[in-house]
């Protein structure tokens, strides 16, 4: 069992955030060392995803320990993910509120699909299908946004993304203001 050291969350306003990664094309100890340091750093943020760029690593890779719809917990990686989502017609949202590692402390409802289906590789370079609906499709979709250099936030109403940022800035700039020197 590889050990992973925690990294640093990138935060909004970080430019790899904000561009799409690039796929993996090695599966070696170094992707392995990767996944382990992303799990450590996801689960010293208390988060239930957590992709590569968040760490400042601009590789299309997420690992995910949330649970699904049911309650059941599904924890894994997926490395160069394709997302698939309900055509228009079976597609049914959930609105529930949404928040990223990358904007800590802010919440906003955002409608997404309740099922999603991403396709990809594991950390050993093997195929893997991961289909998820409550809070695990959620995160599938909102780990593929971020490699794809999107956030959250990036999909709210532009007002509703102004609050969202200004409330995060007040957030920063207060917690700065009672920091010891």
């Amino acid at each position: 069992m590889v050990v992973g050291e925690v990294r640093p969350i990138v935060h909004v306003g970080d430019p790899v955030l904000h561009h799409p990664c690039e796929p993996v094309t090695r599966f070696d100890g170094e992707l392995a060392a990767l996944v382990a340091d992303m799990f450590a750093s996801m689960y010293a943020a208390e988060g239930v995803g957590l992709a590569a760029n968040q760490i400042g690593v601009p590789l299309r890779v997420f690992v995910y320990d949330c649970p699904d719809a049911d309650g059941e917990r599904h924890k894994g990686v997926v490395v160069n993910p394709e997302l698939e989502l309900p055509g228009l017609g079976e597609r049914r949202l959930d609105a529930d509120d949404e928040g990223c590692l990358s904007v800590p402390g802010q919440y906003a409802p955002l409608p997404r699909p309740d099922r999603a289906t991403v396709r990809g590789f594991d950390a050993d370079g093997e195929p893997v299908t991961v289909e998820g609906t409550g809070l695990l499709a959620r995160c599938l979709q909102h780990e593929t946004d971020h490699l794809d250099g999107q956030l959250y936030i990036d999909r709210l109403p532009a007002k509703r993304r102004k609050q969202v940022l200004a409330a995060y800035e007040a957030a920063k700039s207060t917690k700065a203001d009672t920091s010891p020197l």
